[in-house]
């Protein structure tokens, strides 16, 4: 038995029980679920420093975004709320594509 004690995407333990195996879960609360999102995400936070090539990076990355889109949900804004406004941000203030790295500002 291994246990785990932490947040799955939701088909896991279908795929548990279809490789023959028992797994047993509990649906958190809105505040237990917050939580665990936070912690999902440093997780996958930590995994993505690891990842050994682009491929594993980029897929930490699309695990970090569907940890975020739930985050979101979490605070009552949808998927598609939550890119509307990364978009209004793009357009008011740019994005990461320069590079620019802010040394200092002077008065």
């Amino acid at each position: 038995m291994t246990i785990y004690n932490k947040l799955v995407r939701d088909y896991i333990p279908e795929i548990i029980e279809e490789q023959g195996q028992y797994c047993q879960i509990r649906i958190m609360d809105e505040k237990s679920y917050k939580l665990e999102l936070i912690q999902k995400l440093k997780e996958e936070w930590k995994e993505y420093r690891k990842a050994n090539n682009d491929q594993a990076a980029v897929e930490e990355l699309a695990d970090m975004m569907e940890v975020v889109i739930a985050l979101a949900k979490t605070h009552q804004v949808s998927e598609q709320t939550l890119l509307q406004m990364r978009e209004q941000k793009l357009k008011t203030r740019g994005g990461f594509d320069n590079k620019i790295f802010l040394e200092e500002v002077s008065e």
